[in-house]
C-alpha cells in the first residue's frame, strides 16, 4: 500500500507520465490490465512503474541466481601406485567432467603394505595425471603426503577448457559435412542392352506334298494281226 500523496509514475513502455496522487496511478495501471510498482521508495517522491509485477519478481529471482553462479566443490579421485590404463582412463574422465564443470579435483593415491616403501610411483602416477589431463587443470597444492596418503588439487583452467571446447565443436562440425556425391552418368548405371533374338515365325504352311507321279496310261495293246482269209474258201 502507497502512503504519500504523490508518486512519479513511469508507463509500461518506458514513458514518464508525470507526479500524480496513488489513487490516479493506480487506475493507469488498471486501464491497461497491470500492476503498480514501486521501484524507488526512497526519491522524492517516490518512483511507481506500471509493469507485470509476476514477471518482475521472476526476472529479479532470474538475476538473482545468474549473479550467484556455480559454487565450485571439492570433488575427488582416488588412485594406486599400480592402478592399470583402463581404470586410470576411467577416472580420468571424471576428473575431467568435474573440472570442465567448474569444480576443484583432488587427486589421491593411497599406499598399503609394503608399497609405501616405493612412494615414487605414486609421484609417477600423479604426474601422469597431470600431463593427461593437459591444458584444462592447473596444480593449486603441489603433491604431499598425509599419513598412507599422497594427494595434489587441481583447479580447473576456464582458458584452456574454452579452447578445448571450441576444438572439439569444430571437429564436430567437420565430420558432420558429408562429402559431394559423385554424379553417376546414365551409362554407367544401366549396362547396353543386349540385341534380343528375334523369335521365329510362325512356321510355314504345311509345305504341299510332291505329286505322286501319276500311273502311266496303260499301253495301248498291238492288234494281233489278223489272219489271212483261206483263198480256198472263198
Amino acid at each position: 500500500m502507497i502512503r504519500v500523496p504523490e508518486v512519479r509514475v513511469i508507463g509500461d513502455d518506458g514513458e514518464q507520465l508525470g507526479v500524480m496522487t496513488p489513487e490516479d496511478a493506480m487506475a493507469r495501471a488498471e486501464e491497461v490490465g497491470l500492476d503498480l510498482v514501486e521501484v524507488a521508495p526512497s526519491s522524492r517522491p517516490p518512483v511507481c512503474r506500471i509493469m507485470d509485477y509476476g514477471r518482475y519478481k521472476y526476472e529479479q529471482k532470474k538475476k538473482a541466481n545468474k549473479s550467484k553462479g556455480h559454487a565450485a566443490s571439492l570433488k575427488e579421485v582416488k588412485l594406486r601406485p599400480r592402478t592399470d590404463q583402463h581404470d586410470l582412463d576411467f577416472k580420468l574422465k571424471n576428473a575431467r567432467r568435474f573440472l570442465t564443470d567448474g569444480d576443484k579435483v583432488k587427486v589421491t593415491v593411497m599406499y598399503r603394505g609394503r608399497e609405501m616403501v616405493h612412494r615414487e610411483i605414486g609421484r609417477k602416477q600423479l604426474d601422469l595425471v597431470v600431463e593427461l589431463l593437459g591444458p584444462i587443470a592447473t596444480v593449486e597444492n603441489p603433491p604431499r603426503m598425509e599419513g598412507r596418503f599422497l594427494s595434489m588439487i587441481l583447479v580447473p583452467n576456464r582458458e584452456g577448457i574454452e579452447a578445448e571446447k571450441k576444438a572439439a565443436k569444430e571437429s564436430g562440425a567437420g565430420e558432420g559435412e558429408a562429402p559431394p556425391a559423385e554424379a553417376k552418368t546414365e551409362a554407367a548405371e544401366k549396362p547396353p542392352a543386349k540385341a534380343e533374338k528375334a523369335e521365329p515365325a510362325e512356321k510355314p504352311a504345311a509345305e504341299a506334298k510332291k505329286a505322286e507321279p501319276a500311273e502311266p496310261a496303260a499301253e495301248a495293246k498291238t492288234a494281233e494281226p489278223a489272219e489271212p482269209a483261206d483263198p480256198q474258201g472263198a
